[in-house]
C-alpha cells in the first residue's frame, strides 16, 4: 500500500515538472519567422581605404632604367612583396540595413569613416553594389548611405525605443568576423548606459552575442522593428554589447537626409556633474543639477548672464539630473532655439532665457615659495602667488605640492595646478584659504574649489574634518 502511493507521488510529481517545463518552453519566443523576414533588409558592407602617401612606381623614380639603381630597388620591391604596380589598401567589414524601398541604408559612423570606397552586398546579392555617403554624426557614431538597386528594396522599421523594458526579448543580426546575416538572440539587459563613447551616450545595453562586423547591424524586437543600432562591445566581457537606441537614430536621419549632417544647439558652458562633497559645499540638498565651471567669452549663457559656480537646476521646465543629461536635451535642440534655464547662485534661484547657437565638435575641448600654511589649512596643498619656473605672479595660488594621502590629493589635487576660487570667492594668498576652509568648510563639511589646470577649469569638491 505503500508502495503504491509513492509511485502515485512519484508520477505526479513527473508529471508536474514536465508541465512546468512545457509551459516555459511555450512562453520563449519564436524566432525563426522573425529572421526570415527581417534577414533580406540587412546587409553586409565593405569598406577600402587607400593611403594616401602611395609607394612611388619604378616609372616615377627618376632612375634610368638598366642601372645597378634600377635592379637594386626592384629586388627590394619583390624582398618585401611591394609590387610598385599595386597600391596598398586597407579594407574593413561591418554590417548595416536598409530603412527605405529607394536605398538609404542606416550604419555606424566608425563603419565607413575614411572609407575611398564603400561596397554594399544584399543577402541574396551576388554582385556588391557602390553605396555613396549621404551623411554622417561621429558624436552619435551614425551614418546614413546609399545604393541605386534599380528596384524597389525590402526594409526594416525604426520602433519606438523607449517602449522596449529590461528583459524584453530581442534579435540582432549582422556580419560578424565577416560571416554573412548571422543570427543572434537574448534579452535587454540595462538602458541608458553611459560607456564614455561621445557626448549623447545612451546605450541600451544587451547580451545577444555582438561582435567585430556587427557593428551597424539592427537589434530588433519581437515585432521586427529596429529598436537599437549595434555599435560597441565590451572586448574583455561576455555577453555585453551596446547598440544606440532607435529614437536617437530617428532624430539623426531625419537631419542627414535633409542636410548632410547635424545641426545641434549649444549653450556655451563647460559643466560638470555634482557629487555629494560639492553638494555639501554649495548647501545643495541633493547633487541633481549640472555645475558650470567655465562659461565661453561671447557665448549664448554669457549673454543671458550664466557665470562659473552656477547649477543649472531645469532646462524648460524640467529637471536636470547631471552633466550628461543636460548635454544630451541641449543637444537635441536647434541652433536659434531660445531655452528657458533655472539656475542656483549662492543660494539664489533665478529663471534665464538662452538663445542657442550651433554647436560646432571640432572647436570643443579641444615662483619662490611663500608661507604655504599648514596641511590643515590648506587640506594638504602647499600654495603659492609666485611661479618659482619663472619669478613671476600667479593669477590665485599655484599648488606646489599636494601632501600624500591629504583631503586634496584625494580628489586629485596635483602639483602645477592654480588654485582660482575657494566656495566661488577668489583667493590671492594662503590666508584667504585657510580662513573659508576653517569657518565654512569646517561647518559645511566639504568646500568647493575652482583650479585650472592647463588653463582649463576644473571643480573639485574637498571635504574638510
Amino acid at each position: 500500500m505503500l508502495r503504491t502511493k509513492l509511485i502515485r507521488i512519484a508520477l505526479t510529481c513527473s508529471l508536474l515538472v514536465l508541465f512546468t517545463v512545457g509551459q516555459a518552453l511555450a512562453e520563449l519566443p519564436k524566432l525563426a519567422d522573425l529572421a526570415e523576414k527581417a534577414g533580406p533588409a540587412v546587409v553586409n558592407i565593405f569598406t577600402e581605404t587607400i593611403p594616401k602617401q602611395q609607394q612611388q612606381p619604378r616609372t616615377q623614380r627618376n632612375i634610368p632604367r638598366g642601372t645597378p639603381f634600377d635592379d637594386f630597388f626592384d629586388q627590394f620591391d619583390q624582398f618585401f612583396n611591394r609590387d610598385p604596380q599595386q597600391q596598398q589598401r586597407s579594407r574593413s567589414l561591418g554590417s548595416g540595413f536598409l530603412i527605405s524601398a529607394d536605398g538609404y541604408i542606416l550604419t555606424n559612423n566608425h563603419v565607413v569613416e575614411k572609407a575611398d570606397r564603400i561596397n554594399v552586398k544584399l543577402q541574396k546579392g551576388e554582385k556588391t553594389i557602390a553605396a555613396k555617403v549621404i551623411g554622417t554624426d561621429p558624436e552619435t557614431d551614425l551614418a546614413l548611405i546609399k545604393i541605386d538597386n534599380g528596384s524597389s528594396l525590402p526594409y526594416l522599421k525604426l520602433g519606438d525605443s523607449a517602449k522596449m523594458r529590461v528583459g524584453d526579448w530581442i534579435m540582432a543580426i549582422g556580419n560578424p568576423f565577416g560571416l554573412s546575416h548571422t543570427v543572434t538572440a537574448g534579452i535587454i539587459s540595462a538602458k541608458g548606459r553611459v560607456i564614455g563613447a561621445g557626448p549623447y551616450d545612451d546605450f541600451i545595453q544587451t547580451d545577444a552575442s555582438i561582435n567585430p562586423g556587427n557593428s551597424g547591424g539592427p537589434l530588433l524586437n519581437l515585432d521586427g522593428e529596429v529598436i537599437g543600432i549595434n555599435t560597441a562591445i565590451v572586448s574583455s566581457g561576455q555577453g555585453i554589447g551596446f547598440a544606440i537606441p532607435s529614437n536617437i537614430a530617428k532624430e539623426v536621419v531625419a537631419q542627414l537626409k535633409s542636410k548632410g549632417k547635424v545641426r545641434r544647439g549649444m549653450m556655451g558652458v563647460t559643466i560638470q556633474s555634482i557629487d555629494e562633497n560639492t553638494a555639501k559645499a554649495l548647501g545643495l540638498s541633493s547633487t541633481h543639477g549640472a555645475l558650470v565651471s567655465q562659461v565661453s567669452p561671447g557665448s549664448p549663457a554669457e549673454k543671458a548672464g550664466i557665470v562659473s559656480g552656477d547649477v543649472i537646476t531645469e532646462v524648460n521646465g524640467q529637471a536636470v539630473t547631471d552633466s550628461h543629461e543636460l548635454t544630451a536635451r541641449i543637444g537635441t535642440m536647434a541652433p536659434g532655439d531660445t531655452v528657458s534655464a533655472t539656475v542656483l547662485r549662492k543660494g539664489q534661484t533665478k529663471t534665464v532665457k538662452v538663445t542657442l547657437t550651433e554647436r560646432d565638435p571640432k572647436k570643443l575641448g579641444k615662483a619662490e615659495e611663500q608661507d604655504q600654511g599648514d596641511e590643515s589649512s590648506t587640506l594638504g596643498m602647499s600654495l603659492s602667488n609666485v611661479d618659482p619656473r619663472n619669478g613671476r605672479p600667479v593669477d590665485g595660488l599655484l599648488v606646489v605640492n599636494v601632501a600624500p594621502g591629504s583631503p586634496a590629493a584625494e580628489v586629485g589635487i596635483r602639483r602645477g595646478d592654480v588654485l582660482v576660487e575657494v566656495n566661488q570667492r577668489p583667493v590671492g594668498s594662503v590666508a584667504d584659504v585657510a580662513q573659508i576652509v576653517n569657518k565654512e568648510g569646517k561647518a559645511n563639511g566639504a568646500v568647493l574649489v575652482l583650479i585650472k589646470r592647463q588653463g582649463q577649469p576644473v571643480f573639485r569638491s574637498i571635504p574638510v574634518q
